[in-house]
């Protein structure tokens, strides 16, 4: 028994160590983490190191992280905003699934497949894998953008696709494995009324319930009540035959606007990274490489032919419903791969009759095989892509400006610094280069003009030479550097003030000559800090007095800086780390000294 439990101790150290030692590897080496994963699982799974026998246990298990990051998604997706993407949804979604699924069907099938089993294939390899494309936008930080809403999207509408698909095997069965009518009838009632249990329990029970635990004040009863949310409506739609994960999402809708959803979100999250890691391994454990190997030229051959038929449907219907080339593209890297339903649809088949097992087989080797190279293929796309560049319809390139102050670049910082003046009457040219960025400020009344600060032949189109001032307001720090360059060998007639990044930079433009620097943070920083003496109770003159008394410090450490370097003038700063007491207390005739008052107001005397 000692060794039994030992070796699946083994066991769990080597999928935490595997994923520890591989993801940060890979993220390094810019491959991102699922492919980290899958190699993890491949080296320690049983066509690696072989210790793990049985990935499909595993594989099994883990699927629970896919279905806690359909619950995530679910939180984030408030039922109004939920009906906003209705016709992404619904349009581009369904448009991408039935394109695909359609050709992927017709080439299985002139490729010598029965009918029935291109289907079956063809259709597995349209789902694709929500974990991948999910952790894929959120490590490019574009799950909430336009793009990336659309992707969820057509996610959701994969993931209902499902439910008629597994319908569809069912009824196109051989005849001795197929059901009647009446079962298939039932079986769409208790999915429905799985579907109604659920809503149900989520508008009128789930809140209620955590109300009252949330007055428990047991932080273990809250995160244990999150599990039983997110795994009791899995439960309840695998009852009813349909997809776990869209029972998690669904619970998450529900869920969305309850004022414990953020709590929600914290509790689940770290068994949702885990448990997301886990299935990645177990898939990369679970290709078998002896069927490649015995049927390798089908498996590549149909890989590369699925992989390409689907990425060519994606691409038409991503054109035909307005997307630029770069977006048709981008969703073709995201979403030309199989998917973890496949493997769900395939086993129906399987037990129903409609495929075989060795056909079974080389099919799932084939989605496991093409989500392993997705992130390579979206690495590949990204970089082959060329650069988008940005259409100049409608904006005005700086040429022959003649303001008494040019002010490049146009954020939140240049935007109030110019209030003062404008106020003041000054006629000030400004220039920015990204294009969005003017286009808003149009529509605040700002006149901004395209134009590149570090670009000589930009600045003197800008006026820059005839300006009494050159107000540098860039976000970044190499930007500036190399404006302020400029600015101080072609104009050094024009006074120059330049917001700095932090500290360090500001260092550096004294130390070049500017004639003003600020940091962005800087006097709002000290703002705030005198309005929270304020807020607890310090008098305001006070509380002036010790902002000023602040900024006299930070000046005098300022100078000492420039003189000297970074860790200058260090005891200027006020620091909140404890002073260490001494070892031993010093010793008075004998007695070791408390100078804790006694009752009577007299230094207490502790026996030696």
């Amino acid at each position: 028994m000692a060794a039994a439990g030992q070796g699946e101790l083994v066991q769990i150290v080597a999928l935490l160590g595997a994923g520890v030692v591989a993801v940060p590897i890979f993220k390094r080496l810019g491959l991102g983490s699922v492919l980290g994963y899958f190699t993890a699982g491949l080296i320690i799974g049983p066509f690696g190191l072989g210790l793990f026998s049985d990935p499909a246990t595993i594989l099994h298990i883990a699927e629970f992280g896919v279905i806690m990051l359909l619950f995530v998604i679910g939180l984030e997706m408030q039922p109004s905003r939920l009906w906003g993407l209705r016709r992404e949804i619904f349009g581009l979604g369904a448009g991408q699934v039935i394109a695909s699924g359609a050709l992927l069907t017709l080439v299985g099938h002139l490729a010598g497949l029965d009918l029935r089993v291109a289907f079956v294939a063809g259709m597995g390899f349209v789902l694709s894998s929500t974990a991948v494309v999910m952790q894929m936008l959120d490590e490019r930080g574009e799950t909430s953008t336009a793009q990336g809403q659309k992707a969820v999207s057509i996610l959701l509408l994969e993931d209902l696709a499902i439910v008629p698909l597994l319908a569809i095997v069912a009824f196109i069965a051989p005849s001795q494995a197929s059901e009647t009518s009446s079962d298939r009838l039932l079986e769409i009632g208790v999915a429905l009324g799985a579907i109604a249990g659920l809503v149900l329990a989520g508008r009128y029970l789930l809140n209620p319930m955590f109300r009252i635990l949330a007055r428990s004040q047991a932080r273990e009863v809250m995160t244990a009540a999150a599990l039983l949310v997110v795994l009791g409506s899995a439960l309840l739609m695998s009852v009813g035959g349909l997809s776990m994960a869209m029972g998690a999402f669904l619970a998450g809708v529900l869920l969305s606007e309850s004022t414990f959803r953020h709590q929600l979100e914290t509790d689940i999250e770290p068994f949702r990274g885990i448990l997301l890691g886990l299935f990645f391994l177990a898939v990369g454990m679970s290709l078998d490489l002896s069927a490649i190997v015995a049927h390798w030229p089908t498996i590549l051959g149909f890989t590369a032919l699925f992989t390409a038929v689907k990425g060519a449907a994606i691409f038409a219907v991503a054109r035909a419903l307005g997307s630029s080339n770069r977006e048709g593209i981008d969703r073709v890297a995201l979403f030309a791969q199989g998917g973890e339903f496949a493997f769900v649809l395939y086993s129906a088949a399987s037990a129903v009759g409609v495929m075989d097992a060795p056909t079974n087989a080389i099919f799932t080797a084939v989605v496991i095989l093409s989500m392993a190279l997705t992130p390579l293929t979206a690495l590949a796309l990204k970089r082959l892509m060329p650069q988008t560049k940005q259409s100049l319809e409608g904006v005005d390139a700086a040429e022959g400006l003649t303001g008494q102050v040019l002010v490049i670049g146009f954020g939140r910082f240049a935007q109030v610094a110019s209030q003062s003046l404008l106020a003041r009457g000054f006629d000030i040219s400004i220039i920015e280069k990204d294009v969005e960025m003017i286009e808003a400020a149009a529509t605040f009344g700002y006149k901004v003009y395209y134009g590149d600060g570090t670009r000589l032949d930009t600045l003197h189109a800008s006026g820059a030479g005839e300006a009494r001032a050159i107000l540098v307001c860039v976000d970044k720090q190499e930007t500036s550097e190399k404006i302020v360059e400029l600015v101080k060998h072609e104009f050094p007639l024009a006074k120059l003030l330049v917001r700095a990044i932090d500290r360090g930079h500001a260092i550096d433009l004294i130390r070049t000559g500017v004639d003003f620097q600020i940091r962005e943070t800087f006097e709002s920083a000290m703002s705030f800090g005198e309005a929270a003496l304020v807020t607890l109770g310090v008098p305001e003159d006070e509380a002036a007095e010790v902002r000023e008394d602040v900024r006299r410090r930070d000046a005098e450490r300022l100078d000492l800086q420039i003189a000297g370097d970074m860790h200058s003038g260090i005891d200027l700063l006020k620091g909140n780390a404890p002073v260490p007491a001494p070892l031993t207390r010093p010793r008075k005739e004998g007695r070791i000294i408390d100078q804790k008052p006694a009752a009577g107001g007299e230094t207490a005397a502790l026996p030696s």
